[in-house]
């Protein structure tokens, strides 16, 4: 069974609820494209892992931008 790309369009445009937190939008972006991936047959293919680990660079980008600024409030508040 091939990798239906036009699936894949429909679980990243559809209309996801606004947390108005981009980390969770693109966490739960990844989340849809893996189940998408185990509910079929066949092997994975090249572009669904590279839609999936885009995916999740942002995230890991999203936590180290967090991850800083966490650190920085705590050095001004112990200042």
């Amino acid at each position: 069974m091939s990798f239906n790309v036009q699936g894949l369009e429909s679980i990243m445009t559809r209309s996801l609820p606004d947390h108005g937190l981009p980390l969770v939008q693109l966490k739960e972006q990844r989340r849809d494209l893996v189940v998408a991936l185990q509910n079929r047959n066949g092997p994975v293919g090249d572009w669904e892992l590279m839609q999936i680990a885009a995916i999740q660079q942002a995230i890991s980008a999203f936590e180290d931008v967090i991850a800083d600024l966490d650190a920085e409030m705590e050095m001004e508040a112990a200042a």
